[in-house]
């Protein structure tokens, strides 16, 4: 098999589809690599951000229409329309935006970054979505400044990890669980490789 080297950042956007209309959210970037300075090997994700200012409005406003929603249309052409959460990887090369993946779901840890970003209430955005409604809702509401997350993995991750350790602070704001568990005696303990995502948000 020969596919093309697609150089340059990656992105994610996630994009709400009712069917016939979409609504794209804050474009953001993740990094997969388990080490200090995008080394090591990959993994699900160990960070992410959001907005990107370094991705021009024209380039986002590319993807949109000329990839995403003409997916969306497609799918209503044949008779299939899709409904829910369309989560488009690209990466930026030299000659614009290239597809490396699409997924019918929110991606992790983008999404905590995206998230936290979001001042629409979700519920109701996620409601206009499965019912149609996306049309009538209006423009999504965006706090300004940008969002960061850090994901905290357990020993040996991304290979088997270790279990079982106690986790100190994992009650603080802004930090979310993910492969944690309770102990009998109440203790927070991880139980999977990706423990914990703590984010932060501020205006740079």
């Amino acid at each position: 098999m020969l596919e093309s080297y697609l150089d340059g950042p990656e992105v994610s956007l996630f994009s709400l589809v009712d069917g016939r209309t979409v609504v794209p959210m804050l474009a953001a970037q993740d990094f997969k690599r388990v080490g200090d300075g995008d080394t090591g090997p990959n993994t699900g994700g160990m960070g992410a951000y959001a907005p990107l200012p370094w991705l021009p409005r024209e380039t986002y406003q590319q993807i949109v229409s000329e990839i995403v929603e003409p997916v969306a249309a497609e799918l209503v052409r044949r008779g299939n329309p899709f409904s829910g959460l369309l989560y488009t990887g690209l990466a930026i090369t030299a000659k614009g935006p290239a597809v490396v993946e699409f997924n019918c779901r929110f991606g992790d840890p983008e999404t905590q970054s995206v998230l936290a970003l979001l001042e629409s209430p979700l519920g109701q955005l996620l409601y206009a979505t499965a019912t149609g409604g996306l049309a009538n809702f209006g423009d999504l509401r965006w706090r300004e400044g940008a969002a960061v997350v850090v994901v905290l993995a357990a020993e040996n991750y991304p290979g088997r990890p270790r279990l079982g350790d106690v986790v100190i602070g994992a009650e603080a704001e802004g930090v979310l669980h993910a492969g944690t568990a309770r102990r009998d005696d109440g203790a927070i303990v991880s139980s999977g490789g990706r423990v914990l995502s703590v984010v932060g948000t501020g205006p740079t």
